[in-house]
């Protein structure tokens, strides 16, 4: 280990219990909750064998009343919760680390759609979150019942094995709500005054503290600034004043930036770099006595040992580090930071929480998520059974470099992985120059180290094989990774003939632009854009910087809507309104000519069109995979002739399945190499499935059942 970094391994005392070193996995969302208990037990676990000290669960509902279904979170509601989060309690402990849980209770923000229960609030205000998500004001009576929730989950976090309690302020859930004159109207004892409102918040804090005594430590959870202005929360006027009354009662302060949008504090790294909230925080820790912990999404261990040495935190803190790579602490004391997997930014892991259901993912990390239900582990390889065989990859973009990393590890006589280009990358080689995208290079840099140093896998760059040439190679395996393209005639969804019949001089693809380095003529330019993704704002954002009169128009009813699920619409669109890009929504693109665009609105006659005038027309309507090659493997040279030359089998993988994001590019990849030895890798084998099974029972009379 770098002498340098040894700070990071130093233990620290939070009240009763001692974190091993200075490495925390702040509260984040998985999507396992207490439903899927095994999935969430092995994911954490990971974390804990690669060296973080202290590991949170998701936000914990303490109560029917805070129930976010579709959403899932942990629960708290009764002992068979107990049972199921005291695995992941037990699996923590074995590896050393400490387990903490997150505590919430929504206020304002609860659904309630699967207990069709009404959440209290400080006052009856609409949720700013969620439209039809009514609440109730709490009366004196309210409030010692909900306090009591909070009493109760925390016997209930006892009982299952936590160490620590998080009191979430909750990214303006119940607590802040009370804090927040934005939220709280009330003109009694818990309202008004700055002393007023933090009332129900350190109440919560002392009834906690007296059930569960020195068993467990707590930390509270709260944001230096809901950047709100006046209306919110604010740094001097109420958080610094909260922290001087509560000191004496709390364990750690885990501070974050923003509130119930949050990606202030989980910034994209399109928009923010690491650190954001430093100089909040720094603020906290001089006012405090007790030990503070935040994100800002470090991954360089030279930065976060400095951000201790400055006397900014005593502890860092990570999320989407974590998913990125569980073993980074392991790494950083074994002296090898340059294996660090380092998380990009992307938020491709919140999307999956965004969208109310689906299990974690990263875009780095392949086995994120999968640590249960299929077995995989982020750092540990089985040699594969037909390790003697000879690969061939055909391409090194995300897919491609992936699962020569994974064919490697698991140890294949050779693996060639073979680009007509001279670099590693694939797509993101250009992808990467739209704005705020550097960040996204680490998908290739990561794999570029970890290929160098697997003496069985060989980059062979400037090559371009045909299909011939790739089955006289002399591997047994082939592996197409040929990635996909952007549509030239305008193919899309509301599209479906596309737009021309060929390129003209006016229209340009997003390869045109960013890989080719084409200049668009004249000054109007309109983005096409039927892909709701980052590309076509990216690409809007980066032309009209440029001095371009910019139009974006798509069929959908706002820009880019997937960046919702990834904490980035409101400073993509902003950033976009005020360099005065114009946005047409619900609209429908007929055809082009070298005038511009005939358009219609969704919700108008096909023949009521609108036209765009525009000197440059760009197309990012939808990708086409590059099949070529494979299927002239498969369908022309045949299988027959294929076992002539020496080739068992022909794999696609990536885009050259199916145009992806970019994390399901990697698991595409990554899934194939684990299972290379599978009865048939083309196809994914059986995962775990964490579900309620009714017992099978048979009738033995009528009327009568026996199991």
């Amino acid at each position: 280990m770098d002498p340098r970094h040894s700070i990071l391994f130093e233990p620290i005392e939070i009240g009763p219990k001692t974190i091993p070193n200075r490495f925390l996995q702040t509260p984040h969302c998985t999507s396992f909750g207490t439903t899927k208990p095994r999935s969430q037990a092995h994911h954490r676990k990971v974390k804990a064998e690669g060296g973080w000290g202290l590991i949170f669960t998701e936000e914990c509902s303490i109560h029917p009343e805070a129930d976010q279904f579709p959403f899932v979170l942990a629960r708290l509601w009764d002992d068979d919760d107990v049972a199921n989060l005291a695995l992941m309690c037990d699996m923590v402990h074995e590896e050393g680390a400490l387990a903490g849980i997150e505590l919430w209770y929504g206020g304002v923000l609860p659904l309630n759609m699967e207990s069709r229960g009404v959440s209290r609030a400080p006052s009856q205000i609409v949720s700013d979150a969620f439209s039809m998500a009514p609440c109730l004001e709490m009366d004196i009576s309210d409030i010692e019942i909900v306090q009591g929730f909070y009493v109760d989950a925390a016997l209930r976090s006892r009982d299952a094995g936590f160490d620590v309690i998080c009191l979430y302020g909750g990214h303006e859930g119940l607590l802040e709500q009370f804090l927040s004159p934005y939220y709280n109207k009330r003109t009694d004892n818990y309202g008004g005054s700055p002393e007023n409102r933090a009332r129900m918040w350190r109440e919560v804090i002392e009834k906690v503290r007296a059930a569960v005594g020195s068993d467990m430590a707590i930390s509270v959870r709260i944001s230096a600034d809901s950047l709100r202005g006046d209306d919110g929360i604010l740094l001097e006027r109420d958080v610094l004043p909260f922290i001087r009354a509560c000191d004496d009662i709390v364990d750690l302060w885990d501070v974050y930036l923003g509130g119930v949008d949050w990606g202030d504090d989980a910034t994209p790294s399109r928009f923010f770099r690491s650190g954001r909230a430093l100089d909040y925080v720094k603020r906290i820790k001089e006012t405090t006595r007790k030990p503070v912990v935040a994100v800002g999404r470090f991954t360089d261990p030279g930065a976060m040992a400095q951000i201790i040495k400055d006397g900014v935190v005593d502890i860092v803190g990570a999320a989407r580090p974590t998913i990125a790579d569980p073993y980074l602490p392991n790494k950083i004391k074994e002296g090898r930071p340059e294996d660090i997997r380092e998380c990009i930014g992307c938020n491709i892991c919140i999307s999956r929480f965004e969208h109310g259901g689906p299990p974690i993912i990263c875009t780095q990390n392949a086995t994120a998520g999968e640590e249960y239900r299929r077995g995989w582990h982020p750092e540990k390889f089985d040699r594969a059974t037909n390790a003697e065989s000879d690969v061939l990859i055909l391409g090194a973009g995300p897919a491609g470099m992936e699962c020569a990393r994974v064919l490697g590890e698991r140890g294949m006589r050779n693996v060639h992985l073979v680009d007509s280009e001279p670099e590693m990358g694939g797509h993101l080689r250009w992808l990467t120059q739209l704005p705020g995208l550097n960040e996204w290079n680490r998908v290739t840099d990561y794999r570029m180290v970890q290929l160098e140093k697997l003496k069985n896998v060989e980059f062979i760059a400037n090559t371009r094989l045909s299909a011939a040439e790739a089955a006289d190679y002399g591997a047994g395996i082939v592996i197409v990774a040929t990635g996909s393209h952007w549509s030239e005639v305008g193919l899309g969804p509301v599209t479906r003939n596309g737009l021309v019949t060929s390129k003209g001089a006016n229209v340009f693809t997003p390869e045109d632009i960013l890989r080719d380095g084409r200049e668009l003529p004249g000054t109007h330019v309109t983005i096409i854009d039927n892909d709701g993704y980052h590309v076509g704002a990216g690409l809007a954002d980066m032309l009209s910087s440029r001095g371009k009169k910019v139009t974006l128009l798509t069929h959908m009813a706002e820009l880019a809507p997937y960046t919702n699920y990834t904490l980035e619409a409101g400073f993509i669109r902003r950033k976009l309104h005020k360099q005065g890009v114009k946005i047409v929504t619900s609209t429908i693109p007929v055809s082009l000519n070298e005038d511009g665009v005939h358009a219609h609105s969704a919700y108008a006659d096909s023949d009521d069109l609108q036209f765009y005038p525009s000197d440059a027309v760009v197309l990012v309507t939808q990708r086409v995979s590059n099949t070529g090659i494979y299927r002239t493997m498969q369908d022309e040279i045949g299988s027959v002739q294929l076992l002539e030359e020496g080739v068992d089998s022909v794999y696609k993988i990536g885009d050259c399945v199916a145009p992806r994001i970019i994390a399901e590019a990697v698991f595409d990849g990554h899934r194939l190499a684990r299972e290379i030895d599978s009865p048939n890798p083309a196809i994914a084998l059986p995962y775990h499935r964490e579900r309620v099974v009714e017992l099978r029972l048979e009738r033995t009379r009528p009327g009568a059942l026996t199991s």
